[in-house]
């Protein structure tokens, strides 16, 4: 599913990371760990194709992300990898289902198809009532749980989540870890946190 060798990566005369090696199985929910300033970010944005490696390769369901020029890179991504991060990154003037539906609307799918997926996965979450509220409108965790539905949209191979428990409070952690336990035993969906 996603593997990665041989990783470094180098911040000026920093070696942030030093020939990083992973190998991540389908319906694996794999959390990263370290001290601040580890690296933890910098591999979770090269596993998901946000940044590039100076060394190594990164595959995803048997492509080499490190070969594909900037548009195959992101129509990969789009397609087969989703992202949730520690501050929603919700649209403000969109509502919640709008938010979902960015990434159908963005690889060609139809506003109607796209918004009944939508549906479809805030009712799975919990916030058939919320559909149509804005991000101002919801709680933490309510945006949270949005941000996960768009992550799911397309259904990607991989979700990375990037601190996405960070602006929670303790019950709204337990909660969104909890969901990704039940996204993975229910969907088999893959995680790296």
């Amino acid at each position: 599913m996603v593997e990665a060798k041989g990783i470094y990566k180098n911040f000026g005369n920093i070696e942030v990371l030093k020939g990083v090696d992973i190998s991540i199985s389908k319906g694996e929910v794999v959390s990263v760990i370290g001290p601040s300033g580890a690296g933890k970010t910098t591999l979770l944005q090269i596993l998901g194709s946000l940044d590039a490696p100076d060394a190594g390769s990164v595959s995803i369901c048997g492509t080499d992300l490190t070969l594909l020029k900037e548009s195959a890179l992101a129509d990969f991504r789009n397609r087969h990898i989703g992202f949730v991060f520690q501050f929603h990154q919700l649209l403000p003037e969109f509502t919640a289902q709008e938010n979902v539906m960015i990434p159908a609307l963005i690889k060609g799918d139809k506003w109607s198809a796209a918004s009944a997926r939508a549906a479809e996965l805030l009712d799975f979450l919990g916030l058939s009532e919320r559909m149509k509220h804005k991000p101002a409108q919801l709680s933490g965790g309510e945006k949270q749980r949005v941000a996960v539905a768009r992550a799911l949209m397309n259904n990607p191979d991989v979700i990375f989540a990037d601190e996405p428990s960070g602006s929670l409070d303790m019950r709204q952690k337990e909660e969104l870890h909890s969901l990704f336990l039940r996204l993975r035993n229910e969907l088999g969906q893959t995680f790296v946190i």
